[in-house]
């Protein structure tokens, strides 16, 4: 075990809340984006009573019920920044790290690493840099603009005296010009959140069997441990 591993490791870097959060985004982003598809893209018509065929009833339930859950936990994500250890805000601290010279030699460094330019990347306790960066530019910030756009377009359907339209559609809809074009954006968006999502369980495949430190188990216990 190198001179590096034995003053970082072990450590507790992931939290309970931390932990919980990411759990239950999860499925919440799973469910999110299957009903999402249909809803956007709806399954053919059946005959009968409407009464006795509420498929998209249920699909669109279970949207909304998911995205109350993800904004939720969201919320509280960024709250636990102000009040977890330090590992907790490092996501949401992406803009304030840009200006340091520090973060940016190891944010290449690690590009340098996942690109096979380097064999073997610095040891790191909870986000790399660019792990830092794809985790806020890749997830948080759409996230922000999902959740904007979606309780936007809710709020266009329960009406104008319902809480989503006096607080989110009133102004976020005219900042595009019209609904269809937020309805087009969510979509994109909801794709590049698709994107990320596989990208970040790749990389974290990876590096639970390339590195030397534990990953995708630390956050099930909340400890990164040396695997040598």
């Amino acid at each position: 075990m190198s001179s590096d591993h034995r003053k970082l490791f072990p450590v507790y870097v992931w939290e309970v809340p931390v932990r919980v959060w990411h759990w239950l985004m999860v499925p919440a982003m799973l469910v999110l984006f299957v009903t999402g598809y249909f809803i956007g893209a709806p399954l053919p018509s059946v005959g009968g009573e409407a009464s006795d065929n509420f498929w998209f009833g249920y699909i669109r339930f279970a949207h909304f019920a998911s995205a109350y859950v993800f904004a939720i936990t969201l919320v509280l994500r960024v709250v636990w920044g102000f009040f977890g250890n330090r590992f907790s805000r490092e996501i949401l601290a992406v803009p304030v790290s840009m200006f340091s010279a520090k973060w940016w030699d190891g944010l290449i460094d690690q590009t340098k690493y996942y690109l096979f330019l380097k064999r073997h990347a610095r040891p790191w306790q909870g986000h790399n840099p660019l792990a830092m960066a794809a985790m806020f530019w890749g997830y948080i910030v759409p996230s922000v603009f999902m959740l904007l756009s979606g309780f936007a377009l809710y709020g266009e359907g329960l009406g104008m005296d319902s809480w989503a339209y006096q607080w989110v559609s009133s102004w976020f809809l005219p900042m595009f010009g019209q609904s269809m074009n937020v309805h087009t954006l969510h979509r994109l968006c909801a794709w590049a959140l698709v994107v990320f999502a596989g990208l970040h369980f790749y990389m974290v495949l990876r590096e639970d069997i390339c590195s030397d430190e534990t990953v995708m188990s630390t956050m099930a216990n909340g400890w990164r441990v040396s695997k040598k």
